[in-house]
Parts: C-alpha cells; sequence; structure tokens
C-alpha cells in the first residue's frame, strides 16, 4: 500500500500550534527505499503543508483556500532537494575517483602476473627440452630425460635378475638343506615368519623343489646294498641324495596346504577378508585352489542348516493341493517350502558374492563352485520332492507343479544376472551366466526328454475329456443303439448298455494306475458320486445328452492352459508339433465325440420327423443348433487365433493343421446343413398333410351366407398351417441367427409357396370361394412378411400367391387383361383360371382361346 501522510510523520514535519509551517525534512534513504512513490511522496508534502482543523462547523467548512502554506513547504522541499543533489554529486565524484585508481591497480596486477607466467612457461619448456634431449639445440641423443629413463630401465632389469639370483641361491640351498640334513628347516622359517607373502613364496620353492628332485632324485629313497635296511650304506651317486627328498617335500607341502586351510578357516569365522585372500593366493598353487574352494563352499552355514532341513516332507494344507489338481480352479503357484528356499537362496547368493570377491582373487571359479552346490543339491532335491509328491495327486498337479517351479527358479536365475554378484551394480560376466543357465537347463532336463512332456499333457487333457463327456457319450450310446421293438427288452439291453460303458470308465481308471485323489477328481468331472464305484448302472439324463457351452468352454480352456504351460516349459522347435498333437486331441473329443454325437442325433430325430402322419413334427432338436454353432464357431475361432500361429515355424505341419481343421470343421458344418434342411423337409411335410385336410366345399360356399362366414376369418386348413408355421419360425429364431437363420426362413417360404400354388390346382374355386381363396393367401403372406428373411428372400416373392388369388374373382375383361401378352407367365397362370367354376363361361373361354 501506498504510504499515507500519517505514515511518513517520522520524515516529514507537521503544522505547529501557533500555524507556521515547518520545512519536511527527508534524505537520501527515503527516495532509495522499495516503497517510495512519487504521488505518495507529494501528498505527503501537501498534507504536511496544510494544517489540521479543529472544528467541523459551517464556518470552518466555508473557510477560503490559502496556497502560502504549499508555496512555502514546496519552496523549502526543492530547496532540500537541491542541496541532496549536490551532495550525492560529490558522492559520485568521490566513487569514480576509487574506482579509476582500482582499474589502474588491477591492471598493474594483471601485467605483473602475465610476466611471471610467460617465465613459467619458458622454464618449463627448458626444462622439457632438457628432459627429452632435443636434438636441435645439438645435444647428445642419450643426454636428458632418455637417459634417465634408460637408466631406470636398466636398474629394473638388475633389480629383476638380482632377485632371480638370490631366489635361486635359497633355492639351491633348500635343496642342499633337504638332501644333506633331510630337513626344510630354512623354508620352515620363511613359513613361520614370512605372513601371506611368506607361505606364497613357500609354496612356489617347494613346487620348484619338488621338481628338482623328479629330476636329480627319481626314485626319491635312499640308496643302500643288497644286506638291506641294515647293511652298510653305499655311496650315493653324484647328484643323489642321501634322504628321501620327494617324500619329505610332499610331506612339507601336505603341511604347508593342511595350514594355510586351517588359517583360512580361522580367518572366514573371524570374517578376515584380507587373510582369506591372502591364504586363498597361496593355495592356488594346490590343485588350482580346488581345496580352498571345497572348504569354502562345504562349511558354508547354509548347506549345513539346509542339509537337516531337506529330509522333510512337503507339506502344505490340502486346500492348496486340491486348488492344484483342480482344472477348473487357478493354480496356487509354486509349493511354499520350495518358494522359501529360493527366496533365501536368492538372498544368500547376493550376500556370499560380495563375501567371494574379497576373500578370492580367482572369485567367478569359486562363485561358479558355490552356485553348482546350490542347484545341484538344495534346490534340485527339494524340486524333486516337490514334483513326487505332486505326481502322487494327479497328471495335472505334476504338470502345475512343473510350471510354477520352473518359472520361479527362472526368475531366480534372471534376479542373480541383473543383480550381478561379484560384479556388482553390473550384470554378471559371461562365465557366471553361463553357469545360472546351464544348471536352470540341468534341473528340468529330466522332465524333458523326447516327448515325455507333451505326452503328460495329451494324458492330462484326454483324461479330463474323457471325464467330462462321459455321461453325453453314454447318452448317445444307448440312444442310437436302443431296440425299438419289445419293451421289456428294450429296457434290459439299454440297462446293459449304459453298464457297460461305465464298466469300461471305471476299468480304463483303475488300469491306469491312477492316484487316488486323481480318480476322485475325475469322477467329480464325470459327475459320478463315490458310491458309483460300485459296479451298477449311472443314471443319465436328457441334459446330459443335450450340447454345453460351458463344458465346451472348459474344454478350450484346459487346453489354452496346456499350451501356453508348453510354450513356457518346452517351447522352441517341438512347440509345432506339440501344438499338432494337442489340436488332434481336440478335434477328436470336441469335433467327433462331442459335436458330431450330437448333430448326429439331431439328423436322425430330424429324419424321422419326415414320415409322421398324425401330429404335428417335434423340432426341439432345433435348440441344440445354436449351441452347436456357438461351439463351432469358439473351435474355429481358437484354431485360426491361438493355435495355428504357433505352428507357423514348420510351415509342412501348418499345412498338416489347417487340411485337418478344415476338413474336420467342413465335416460339422455339413451335418448342421444336413439337419436343417430336414428340418425343411420335415416342416414342408407337414404343411403338405395340412393343406391335404383342406375341404372342397371351403372355396365353393353353397349360399351366400357361408361364403359370408368363410370370408370372416381363414379356413381350418390355413390356420392349421399358419399355426404350425409360426411355432417353426419361433423355434428356428431362438435356434438360429444371422445369415443361417434368413436362408433357413427363406427355403421355408419359398417351399410354403410352391406347396400353396401346387394345392390351389387341386381345387375348383367358385366367385365367392376366390375371395375365401384371398383371405387365405393374405395370410400366408403377412405370415412370411413378419420373419426376418433379409435379402435371401426377393421382394415380392409371396405377392404371387395374392396374384394367383385375384385369377378366381376378376372378370373376364380384367382377366384378358392381366394375361395379355401370352408367355411362360401366361400359360402358368392358365392353370390356374382352368380351376374357376365358371371357366366354361363364354367369356372366360374366350380369355383362354386368345391365349
Amino acid at each position: 500500500m501506498p504510504a499515507t501522510a500519517a505514515d511518513n510523520a517520522s520524515i516529514y514535519s507537521t503544522t505547529t500550534r501557533s500555524g507556521s509551517v515547518r520545512g519536511p525534512v527527508f534524505s537520501l534513504d527515503t527516495f532509495t527505499s522499495k516503497d517510495y512513490i512519487v504521488k505518495d511522496f507529494i501528498e505527503a508534502l501537501s498534507d504536511s503543508a496544510i494544517p489540521a482543523r479543529r472544528g467541523s462547523g459551517p464556518g470552518n467548512q466555508q473557510a477560503a483556500f490559502d496556497p502560502k502554506p504549499l508555496i512555502r513547504t514546496f519552496e523549502h522541499a526543492l530547496s532540500r532537494l537541491g542541496s541532496l543533489s549536490e551532495e550525492l554529486e560529490s558522492h559520485e565524484n568521490e566513487l569514480s575517483g576509487a574506482v579509476r585508481r582500482a582499474e589502474a591497480q588491477h591492471n598493474q596486477n594483471v601485467d605483473s602476473l602475465g610476466r611471471k607466467l610467460e617465465q613459467a612457461i619458458d622454464n618449463f619448456q627448458r626444462l622439457d627440452s632438457s628432459l627429452n634431449g632435443s636434438i636441435s639445440d645439438g645435444a647428445d641423443q642419450d643426454a636428458g630425460g632418455n637417459v634417465a629413463v634408460r637408466i631406470g630401465e636398466r636398474l629394473e632389469e638388475l633389480d629383476r635378475q638380482r632377485q632371480r639370483a638370490q631366489d635361486a641361491k635359497f633355492l639351491i640351498q633348500c635343496w642342499m638343506e633337504v638332501s644333506e640334513k633331510g630337513n626344510l628347516s630354512t623354508l620352515e622359517d620363511v613359513r613361520r615368519l614370512g605372513g601371506g607373502d611368506g607361505k606364497v613364496r613357500c609354496a612356489h620353492i617347494a613346487r620348484q623343489l619338488l621338481k628338482i628332485s623328479t629330476r636329480l632324485d627319481p626314485e626319491g629313497t635312499p640308496h643302500l646294498n643288497g644286506n638291506g635296511a641294515k647293511g652298510p650304506k653305499k655311496r650315493p651317486g653324484a647328484g643323489q641324495s642321501r634322504y628321501p627328498t620327494r617324500e619329505i617335500i610332499e610331506k612339507f607341502l601336505e603341511s604347508l596346504e593342511k595350514d594355510l586351510l586351517k588359517q583360512f578357516d580361522e580367518f572366514y569365522r573371524r570374517q578376515n577378508f584380507d587373510g582369506m585372500r591372502e591364504c586363498a593366493v597361496a593355495l592356488r598353487d594346490f590343485s588350482d585352489g580346488a581345496s580352498v574352494m571345497a572348504l569354502f563352499v562345504n562349511q558354508h552355514q547354509f548347506f549345513i542348516d539346509r542339509s537337516q532341513l531337506i529330509t522333510e516332507e512337503v507339506a502344505g494344507d490340502n486346500e492348496t493341493w486340491d486348488r492344484l489338481q483342480d482344472p477348473d480352479a487357478e493354480p496356487p503357484g509354486v509349493e511354499p517350502s520350495l518358494q522359501s528356499l529360493v527366496d533365501e537362496v536368492r538372498i544368500v547368493v547376493q550376500e556370499e558374492s560380495a563375501i567371494i570377491k574379497r576373500a578370492f582373487p580367482y572369485y567367478d571359479e569359486v562363485l561358479v563352485r558355490f552356485l553348482q552346490r546350490v542347484f545341484q543339491q538344495s534346490i534340485q532335491q527339494r524340486l524333486e520332492m516337490v514334483l513326487d509328491k505332486a505326481n502322487q495327486l494327479s497328471s495335472l498337479a505334476f504338470l502345475r507343479s512343473l510350471q510354477a517351479a520352473r518359472s520361479y527358479i527362472a526368475a531366480l536365475v534372471d534376479d542373480l544376472k541383473s543383480h550381478g554378484l561379484t560384479e556388482h551394480p553390473e550384470p554378471v560376466s559371461s562365465q557366471v551366466a553361463a553357469t545360472l543357465d546351464q544348471q536352470l537347463d540341468d534341473l528340468f532336463v529330466p522332465y524333458f526328454v523326447g516327448s515325455s512332456y507333451i505326452e503328460r499333457e495329451k494324458k492330462n487333457l484326454e483324461e479330463l475329456y474323457s471325464s467330462l463327456l462321459l455321461k453325453f457319450t453314454i447318452y448317445h450310446s444307448r440312444k442310437r443303439k436302443m431296440p425299438t421293438t419289445y419293451f421289456g427288452s428294450l429296457g434290459q439291453r439299454g440297462r446293459e448298455l449304459i453298464s457297460s460303458a461305465r464298466d469300461a470308465y471305471m476299468d480304463r481308471l483303475d488300469s491306469t494306475e491312477l492316484p487316488p485323489s486323481q480318480k476322485a477328481m475325475l469322477m467329480r468331472i464325470a459327475g459320478l458320486k463315490d458310491t458309483d464305484s460300485e459296479k451298477k448302472d449311472i443314471e443319465v439324463t436328457d441334459e446330459d445328452g443335450k450340447l454345453s457351452l460351458p463344458n465346451a468352454k472348459r474344454m478350450l480352456k484346459w487346453l489354452a492352459e496346456g499350451v501356453g504351460r508348453g510354450l513356457e516349459l518346452s517351447g522352441g522347435n517341438e512347440t509345432p508339433k506339440d501344438v499338432q498333437a494337442l489340436l488332434t486331441l481336440l478335434l477328436s473329443h470336441m469335433g467327433e465325440l462331442y459335436l458330431e454325437t450330437a448333430l448326429d442325433a439331431a439328423a436322425d430325430h430330424a429324419a424321422a420327423q419326415e414320415s409322421m402322419t398324425k401330429t404335428p413334427p417335434d423340432l426341439t432338436y432345433l435348440s441344440s443348433l445354436r449351441t452347436a454353432i456357438s461351439i463351432l464357431h469358439l473351435l474355429q475361432t481358437s484354431t485360426q487365433t491361438v493355435l495355428l500361429p504357433l505352428a507357423t515355424p514348420n510351415l509342412t505341419i501348418r499345412r498338416e493343421i489347417e487340411k485337418a481343421t478344415t476338413n474336420s470343421l467342413a465335416t460339422l458344418e455339413a451335418k448342421i446343413s444336413t439337419i436343417i434342411n430336414r428340418t425343411l423337409d420335415a416342416a414342408l411335410a407337414w404343411v403338405t398333410r395340412c393343406l391335404a385336410q383342406q375341404k372342397k366345399t371351403d372355396f365353393r360356399p353353397k349360399d351366400d351366407d357361408d361364403a359370408l362366414t368363410s370370408l370372416s376369418t381363414e379356413t381350418p386348413a390355413c390356420k392349421t398351417v399358419t399355426t404350425f408355421l409360426s411355432r417353426v419360425a419361433t423355434q428356428a429364431t431362438a435356434s438360429l441367427d444371422g445369415r443361417n437363420l434368413a436362408l433357413f426362413l427363406a427355403e421355408l417360404a419359398k417351399g410354403l409357396r410352391s406347396a400353396v400354388l401346387e394345392h390351389l390346382r387341386k381345387f375348383s374355386v367358385s366367385l365367392a370361394g376366390g375371395l375365401v381363396v384371398s383371405k387365405d393367401m393374405n395370410g400366408y403372406v403377412d405370415l412370411v412378411r413378419g420373419w426376418p428373411t433379409g435379402e435371401e428372400l426377393e421382394p415380392g416373392a409371396m405377392d404371387v400367391l395374392v396374384e394367383v388369388a385375384n385369377l378366381f374373382v376378376i372378370g373376364p375383361e380384367a382377366l384378358r387383361e392381366r394375361l395379355r401378352g401370352g408367355g411362360h407367365e401366361a400359360m402358368e397362370l392358365r392353370q390356374y383360371v382352368m380351376r374357376r367354376e365358371d371357366v366354361g363361361s363364354v367369356g372366360v373361354q374366350a380369355v383362354l382361346t386368345a391365349l
């Protein structure tokens, strides 16, 4: 907010009691403030110049304006501003002078520093030239830095030669000591006092002594005469030792190795990684460090603890195991004890890799040995126990456990690779990555040898499919083979057939030696009770013989699970063959055993309806067509979108799959077409029988009262036909859809048209009867007009019935006009004109003669 006059009270003076005005007081700080505003400054000056009014009466309100205080205030302010301006200018001049003096001093400093830098550069160049021995200055090539470098190299070479000479001297002293005195006291002193480097040196020298012993003293034993050990000693030949040098050296090396291993173990327990590294370097000369790596791995607490737990049985709650073997339930995942082991392995390996890197210079080899032990001992043993337990339950439980274990252990391998282990945070080395991949493959190789895996998948699906379709198969087998003669024989043979089918299924379960839990699961899928395990009839109902879309979806779901599992577990070049095997199984059960059986039964039922004479045909079997078409569509979609793309790598197998699928689908579609055609035949046959019930007097009423009564409604035959066809259309609409429904109703309409036209040729129609015919024809046309035939039935296809009916009611002149032009159509219509009751009249005969 702008400063008010009251806010500036500390800066500006106010009016005195006597009315005199004191000039405003302000300084440079007033104008440098952030809150300074010119308008507020002027207002403050004005307010300070006007004296405060003591009263509010009318006299004060009418007082005249007095500019003198304002003039004096502003004059004083201008005077003050002038003095401030002079003060500011003086201060500015002082600052400008100080800046010029600082700039001059800065320029002098820069010049001085520049001269010093040039001098340093010149000195450096002269030093560099002297070190490089510049030839341009006439100096010798061997002068300066080159000489220094060559002298240093020579000194290093002499030092190496001196060191080799000392090592050779020490080696000779040790050999003389072991060959003449039979001990290695000097080497023992170095071993005892030399620390880690001394032990490494001792191991190296002992190895060289062993080589010398092998060459100078091949036998490595004292040379005695033929009198035995107690005989006088034979003087050894030149270069031969009086003591068993090899044995002494080997004992020394063995003792040294044990000492180093013991020391390594002590360092490991104290977490002294530097000491462990020294011992590991020394033990590298002993079997390439195999002993120290074995010690490190075998003494690891992880293997000690796990060796006590590995004998525990695989536990788990019953609900989890039941879900594992239930094909309709989601798999519960990896077994808890195996999951716990893998999680612990992930933590232990990551932590131990850091220790290995600090304790071993050759850490990759140690890590590989450690990983091999973890996978081959701990994980493999627990994996085998879990899979054995699952295999005791069912084939599906085994396959699901195998998939879950493979996925979880593969995730462990990926996590270890990404962690880096000894290379953390970088990815693991190629050697460790190859080891991890190899260990993962070795764990599961026994379960994928040859075709063992896909055979398990096929066996599992076949058992599930057979169980699911058991009652369906029994129902249709009994219905197809049931005798139709004597009722008692019919019931007896039906029971025998049911019993044989049920016994065959139970015998197959027993012959495969399935676990009890798997048998119980398969019987549950088949809809059998525990009491059905005895040899007795299996009760089946009509519902068991119908197609079920949920059952078909279950079959496809089981297949999809098997395909997905196969891609995850086996994969590779065998995928097309595996897909072909599973597709063959699917086409066999869903295509042949399920769909074809149901369609054959429906086709037989439809064929039987064609010969029905007393009752309308039973078209209830049409309800199975919608389910069959839906299942067929699911089968085709699954094959095209899921299975065929997986067979793409092998063109031969893909062509075989396409051929088998096409043949199977074509067979099923042909059966559906057969059922629809037989349904049309049965429906039209019943229409013909209904039309045959038409009375001759229906189209020749005896009197006008009968004609009027007939005109009020359709004839009984027409009512029967329309009622029946309405029911057929309703059932077809509920069973078919899309183009299939339109084709069916269009063919039914065409058949109705042909039957009615043929029917009209059999009756003589009077003038009044022509009106009755028109009523019936309109009923047929209205019936068909309400059907969803789409484009399958041409527009106006049924109007010919109305046109034919008109031929019976129009007069001769209109009839002549209708038949004008002749042609094939006129000749066909002539047949209906001949059925007019007045065909013998002069007018009608004239029309017919003109044709």
